[in-house]
C-alpha cells in the first residue's frame, strides 16, 4: 500500500470527526436564531435575511403588534397567551411565504419583509390583516384579538437601512393601533399625531410622523 494511500486512510477519522462537527454548529447557530415558541427567526436572524432583501425594490417592511395581548396573558393566563402567540406566528409566515422572511422581535412583536411582486401592497398587507384577525382554533371566543399593522415600501426611502426601514413602520403601527385602524402605512406624507412607540422611544410627544393611506 503507497504510503499516499495509507496517509488518506488515516486521516479518514478526522476528517470524519471536522465534519460532524461543523454539521453540530449549523444547527445550532440554526437553532439560535429560531424562536423556542413560534418557529419563527429571533431577531438576530430576522435581521441578516431582512438586511439582504431590502435591497429588492419590491420589499415591503412589516411590523405587527398583538392588541391587548397583555390583558389577555393576565386574564386566560400564558397558555393561551402562547397559543395566541403560535397562531399569529404561523399565519405571518404562511402569508410571507419562502421569498420573504418574518421573526419575532420580542413578546408580542412581529416583524416582516414581504416581496410585492404585482405592486399590490395595500391589498396584500389587508388581506394579512384580515387573516391574522381570525379567531384561533381551541380559543375561547372572549379570547379573540385584532393586530396592528405598519409597512412601508423600502423604495420610498432609499436612503434608509433596516432599523430606519423598521422605525418607520413602527411610527406607521402605532399611528394605527391608536386609531384603531388596524392598518397603516409610512409614507412620503406628513401629518403630526400623538404617537406611543415602545421601539423609536417616543412618550407621548408631539412627533412628526410620514402617513399615507389607511386601511381597515
Amino acid at each position: 500500500m503507497s504510503s499516499l494511500l495509507t496517509a488518506l486512510l488515516s486521516a479518514l477519522p478526522l476528517m470524519a470527526g471536522w465534519a460532524v462537527h461543523a454539521w453540530c454548529l449549523r444547527a445550532r447557530l440554526h437553532t439560535a436564531r429560531r424562536d423556542p415558541l413560534t418557529g419563527l427567526r429571533t431577531r438576530d436572524g430576522f435581521t441578516r435575511r431582512a438586511t439582504r432583501l431590502i435591497k429588492d425594490p419590491r420589499a415591503v417592511v412589516v411590523l405587527a403588534d398583538v392588541d391587548r395581548f397583555k390583558q389577555i396573558n393576565d386574564r386566560h393566563g400564558h397558555a393561551v397567551g402562547d397559543a395566541l402567540l403560535k397562531a399569529t406566528a404561523d399565519r405571518l409566515a404562511r402569508h410571507v411565504g419562502a421569498s420573504g422572511v418574518a421573526g419575532r422581535l420580542g413578546g408580542d412583536e412581529f416583524a416582516a419583509v414581504v416581496i410585492d411582486d404585482h405592486g399590490t401592497a395595500a391589498d396584500l398587507l389587508a388581506v394579512l390583516h384580515g387573516r391574522l384577525a381570525r379567531p384561533v382554533d381551541g380559543l375561547a371566543p372572549e379570547v379573540h384579538t385584532t393586530v396592528s399593522l405598519g409597512w412601508v415600501r423600502a423604495e420610498d426611502f432609499p436612503g434608509d437601512d433596516l432599523s430606519g426601514l423598521l422605525g418607520r413602520a413602527d411610527v406607521a403601527m402605532y399611528a394605527a393601533k391608536q386609531g384603531r385602524a388596524g392598518l397603516r402605512r409610512a409614507g412620503l406624507g406628513r401629518l403630526f399625531a400623538t404617537v406611543r412607540g415602545r421601539r423609536s422611544g417616543r412618550h407621548g410627544a408631539r412627533t412628526d410622523v410620514p402617513v399615507i393611506g389607511v386601511a381597515a
